[in-house]
């Protein structure tokens, strides 16, 4: 199977060089976005068959290191992570198809975006940590010219910048960490790790960089400061595909080397994946809260997406470490599924907000407003993907959040009183973004496509192509199926699981009623199916009672203002508004949020002003000193552009033998 992905991998890079040459004719998009769905159907059906036939296939090159090679490999976790990526891709893909005709710069565009597509793949495939490094540095210059795609606006070449050098600095992380793993021994192919995995010392230092590598790809606070830069900044096909997919990347990268590569887990190692997932998942939210870029929302609500991953994957780390392997699994298959759901209704909002952009060109929702009306099909998708991801029934974030919390309540079954301790309250903050995350969307829906037209562009907005709501649909369709049968996803998990844990959870299909029971009937379980029923005899139940019961006559009482007697849509309930509340209680600390109002006096004409400012604590501590820092040190080392030869050759001698004492010390 290995050798089909491949092949399929190869087909992406050729049609790079195609789409330059396409890129001026009528057929270049339908052929280049054609051909990518096409090959992410095939690499997503490698995935699948490479799970269910639970076998391993290996495929060494001749190509990279000349004494290595070039290893490829499929194993349980690659393939579901081929599975998660060729999907996204796939939808993403589809699109395109209508979506790319708005795109004004097609030849910046369409060579990049399959060679954005083999790169996910080749690093999902690679079996040595060379192959697996040079993978991610492609796939991380490819989605940087994706990202400035429009080069001409100062503000995303600004995210563009940001982006490289974060890509940068995590690859650095990544390096060292595969470096530690190789040891002395020199020996970069992964079978070679895990037959030989590092000291107590040294694994632990691998935790940390592949927290930090992988972490600052994937979005963990505070590493996140590219994140809503370059995810907005993108074409929207590539936003779906940077957020909803190439952070699923990130997340197989971490899960590969600590719970694959590393070796036995501490009890300690889940403790700082807790807690930066944690802070990760309530600051996520918090930023998105106080956002008027539509896009800008749905990037920070990945950051929060994503501490919820991290925290069940400190929770199997846990588990794990204490041999508890059927909660070691039940955890494992919360993070697994939730990186499924996200990729699925991230994916899904992404091409909303693409849809509302190419019908209206606004990301501000303060300029939307009643696109309901004109965008009906739009509008029902994208409200399946809010309550997907604000984690409500019956929808699939719902059932991934579950577990993560029934792996939670399984918690004071460890020994170890600090993870007692910590456990609890990684799930009280997970339980607060889970609040907030849906606070968050009623604001989006609402003030994005119900209420009346607050611009121009909103009144005149028109639907979007067919084929981008196909695409859409299909992915509202998958969102609704995993939230009421999870368990034929939650079984085929299994050998992922045993895999990386060595536990898997009871068999799910078996259960009477389609139900899913995480560990036993008498503690929990949940039934998607029976709930989904119940809603929608209830929404008719409603909907007959309102419309064919309620009487018709004309009824008439004091008027309710609340500013609608006002002929200015302006006066309606905004999104600033509505996060007031949220943005007092929570922001006045953490963000420094200030409240400014300007009354005018009596008789002035003047208007009145009120202006909300929000700050980020994080970049104005640690980003803001940083670039400072290498500013400065940029400019004092632009000394060394002007050396004598003689200086030169000093330079490298002294760097050769300090290097030569390194190995000398080296354990």
């Amino acid at each position: 199977m290995v050798t089909d992905a491949l092949i399929a991998v190869a087909a992406l890079l050729l049609l790079a060089p195609a789409g330059i040459v396409l890129a001026s004719s009528p057929i270049g998009r339908p052929t280049v976005y054609g051909a990518s769905l096409a090959l992410a159907l095939l690499l997503a059906t490698v995935g699948i068959v490479s799970l269910s036939g639970q076998h391993n296939s290996n495929v060494t090159l001749p190509l990279g290191l000349p004494w290595l090679g070039a290893h490829f490999r499929i194993d349980a976790l690659s393939a579901f992570f081929l599975i998660v990526i060729n999907l996204g891709a796939a939808a993403a893909s589809l699109f395109a198809f209508g979506y790319g005709r708005h795109e004004e710069f097609p030849g910046r565009v369409l060579p990049f975006y399959p060679a954005y597509l083999a790169g996910m793949n080749l690093v999902l495939l690679a079996a040595d940590a060379f192959s697996f490094l040079t993978a991610w540095e492609f796939m991380s210059l490819s989605s940087w010219a994706l990202v400035i795609a429009h080069h001409h606006l100062r503000d995303i070449l600004r995210a563009g910048y940001v982006y490289l050098l974060m890509a940068s600095f995590g690859t650095l992380a990544l390096l060292f960490a595969f470096g530690l793993l190789a040891g002395t021994s020199g020996d970069y192919a992964f079978a070679a790790m895990r037959t030989a995995p590092p000291n107590a010392g040294f694994a632990a230092l691998v935790l940390i960089l592949a927290l930090v590598g992988a972490g600052s790809k994937a979005g963990l606070v505070p590493l996140h400061a590219w994140l809503p830069l370059a995810h907005p900044a993108a074409p929207s096909q590539v936003s779906a595909l940077m957020s909803g997919v190439m952070t699923k990347v990130a997340i197989y990268g971490f899960i590969r080397i600590v719970f694959d590569l590393v070796g036995p887990p501490a009890w300690w190692w889940s403790m700082p994946v807790l807690l930066v997932g944690a802070i990760t998942a309530v600051m996520g939210v918090l930023y998105a809260l106080m956002q008027r870029d539509l896009k800008r929302v749905l990037a920070y609500s990945t950051i929060e997406n994503i501490g919820i991953v991290f925290v069940a994957l400190g929770l199997a780390l846990a588990f794990k470490a204490n041999a508890m392997n059927l909660a070691a699994a039940l955890a494992m298959t919360a993070a697994l599924l939730h990186v499924l759901n996200h990729s699925l209704f991230k994916t899904l909002l992404f091409c909303g907000a693409g849809a509302v952009l190419a019908s209206t060109g606004e990301r501000n929702i303060e300029r939307l407003g009643g696109l309901i009306h004109r965008m009906p099909r739009t509008a029902f998708v994208f409200l399946i993907g809010c309550v997907a991801i604000s984690a409500l029934p019956p929808f699939n974030g719902f059932v991934s959040e579950w577990l993560a919390f029934q792996a939670i309540l399984v918690s004071p079954q460890l020994s170890s009183w600090g993870l007692k301790l910590m456990i609890p309250a990684a799930g009280a903050l997970l339980a607060l973004s889970a609040a907030l995350a849906g606070a968050c969307f009623v604001r989006v829906y609402g003030v994005t496509f119900l209420s009346r037209p607050r611009s121009e562009a909103a009144r005149n907005a028109h639907e979007v192509e067919g084929v981008s709501i196909v695409a859409m649909g299909l992915l509202a369709v998958a969102c609704l199926i995993l939230g009421i049968i999870p368990g034929f996803a939650i079984d085929a998990l299994a050998t992922t699981t045993q895999l990386l844990t060595g536990g898997r959870m009871p068999a799910q299909v078996g259960v009477a009623w389609l139900s899913i029971v995480p560990i036993a009937e008498g503690r929990s379980s949940y039934n998607g199916l029976l709930v989904f029923v119940f809603i929608a005899v209830s929404a008719m139940i409603c909907a007959f009672a309102i419309h064919r019961l309620a009487s018709d006559k004309i009824r008439r009482s004091a008027i309710w203002d609340c500013g609608f007697p006002d002929a200015s849509p302006m006066a309606q309930y905004s999104g600033s508004s509505f996060a007031q509340p949220i943005r007092r209680v929570f922001c006045t600390l953490m963000f420094r949020a200030r409240e400014i109002g300007e009354m005018p006096p009596p008789n002035s004409t003047s208007p009145a002003r009120f202006t909300a400012i929000v700050y980020d604590p994080i970049w104005d501590t640690l980003y803001a000193p940083l670039v400072q820092f290498i500013s400065f040190s940029a400019e004092k080392l632009n000394a060394l552009q002007f050396l004598t030869i003689r200086r030169y050759l000093s330079l490298v001698f002294a760097a050769l033998v300090l290097l030569l004492l390194v190995l000398a010390a080296w354990p």
